[in-house]
């Protein structure tokens, strides 16, 4: 199903098809959550059916908002949909852009609002599978780690995040 989001076309902000926006890497729009709890972000790997990165370990929750969806709106839904993650309070950080691109001739060029959310010891997602194959709970040093060792198993804009915006994701 196609759906528009927020891109910017010709210097004006305006509805885009998603995929498109990714084959022609074009600059959108796009949020992305950092579900902590006891000094652990929680990540998902995503669903191999995904357009893009499949199989690749990312941030709790990546996503595009509808047009005229506002991102803390779009961060809340998309944690449900996602990780049947509901009642959460995502706390803004602040905005990042990066170019990066995605394989099969696509490309992220995105304007992203990032979220933070503090969850207690029990929660749990529980992975909608068409969009995550695989969760993980880990420490910040685990995860750079990991990023290390194997980076290629890392989606681009969560390797980005950890290397020049940490500090302000994560405190």
């Amino acid at each position: 199903m196609a759906q528009d989001i927020p891109a910017w076309i010709d210097g004006q902000l305006a509805p885009a098809d998603k995929l498109d926006v990714h084959l022609k890497g074009l600059r959108h729009k796009a949020v992305s959550v950092f579900v902590m709890r006891g000094g652990q972000t929680l990540l998902q790997r995503r669903a191999l059916g995904k357009y893009h990165t499949p199989g690749l370990w990312a941030n709790t929750c990546c996503t595009h908002p509808h047009w005229g969806e506002e991102p803390r709106d779009c961060a809340i839904r998309r944690l449900d949909e996602e990780l049947g993650l509901k009642a959460l309070e995502p706390q803004h950080r602040g905005q990042v852009e990066y170019r990066a691109e995605v394989g099969g001739g696509m490309t992220e060029h995105e304007v992203v609002e990032i979220y933070v959310a503090e969850v207690g010891a029990g929660v749990e997602p529980a992975p909608n599978p068409e969009e995550v194959m695989q969760t993980e709970w880990l420490s910040l040093d685990a995860l750079r780690a990991r990023i290390a060792a194997e980076p290629e198993a890392f989606t681009p804009w969560l390797r980005i995040y950890l290397a020049d915006h940490a500090e302000m994701i994560l405190g």
